[in-house]
């Protein structure tokens, strides 16, 4: 796909991955359709994609709501005449232990720290997803819809709710590769690794250094990274239902 003048949604694009991806494909031409829930965030985003050429509109939109997600993708449709890309960004953590005992009293993963992190990450992705199909096929045009996973997806200590989730947007995308074929339309997620946010930003030292002493690279990849992976897997159209790891030879 030649992304100039292509229309690309991206969610959770108000800051960190998000942001550089919207950012790396309006350098390649594309116009954004910015998503996110904090539009002081997503506003720093549009200027940054505008002032590469690139039209950028904001939409406030909880993922995990089904009628806000109809309307934006409605809403998007509409502004841009039409969506040919997908980035299934937004996602949020709740860690903790499943179980954890500490002499004879036990903690637990509560039910919210699991639903919201499965509403959010597995079933938001789905509606994205969902919506971003319906268009792309009325659209007539070749599409391409790329879930962000994680090498977490494989299990992590301390995230099983994550870890669900992660596993379930890559084996969404493997599906719909499958069934969305017929209409010209790719789907392929990408699993990142350790990856250096403004989450990451705020760790200490020591505990960076420990993390970046694991992985095979010796450190964490940037968030430019996982974008010119997006722009790969969105331009080369016989890439569909791959799981794409950038993680630094981490997981191996």
């Amino acid at each position: 796909m030649n992304l100039k003048q292509k229309t690309i949604a991206v969610t959770g694009a108000g800051q960190g991955l998000g942001r550089s991806m919207a950012v790396e494909l309006a350098r390649k031409g594309a116009n954004i359709a910015v998503i996110d829930l904090n539009e002081e965030a997503m506003h720093e985003t549009q200027r940054q994609v505008n002032a590469l050429g690139s039209e950028a509109r904001c939409y406030v939109c909880n993922v995990a709501d089904e009628e806000s997600v109809e309307t934006t993708f409605n809403a998007i449709a509409a502004d841009f005449g039409g969506l040919h890309g997908l980035v299934n960004n937004a996602g949020v953590l709740r860690d903790a232990l499943m179980v954890k005992a500490k002499g004879d009293e036990i903690t637990k993963m509560s039910l919210a720290q699991w639903q919201t992190v499965i509403d959010v990450n597995l079933t938001g992705v789905f509606l994205c997803g969902r919506e971003a199909a319906v268009h792309m096929i009325r659209g007539k045009e070749p599409g391409s819809i790329i879930n962000i996973s994680s090498i977490s997806r494989a299990g992590n200590m301390g995230q099983t709710n994550y870890s669900a989730a992660k596993a379930g947007v890559a084996a969404m995308a493997v599906t719909w590769a499958k069934e969305l074929a017929r209409y010209n339309i790719r789907a392929n997620a990408i699993a990142p690794g350790f990856i250096s946010t403004e989450m990451t930003s705020g760790m200490r030292p020591e505990t960076l250094e420990m993390i970046c002493s694991g992985i095979p690279a010796s450190r964490m990849g940037t968030p430019e990274e996982i974008a010119h992976a997006v722009i790969f897997l969105m331009e080369n159209e016989y890439v569909s239902g791959r799981i794409v790891e950038v993680d630094g030879a981490l997981r191996i």
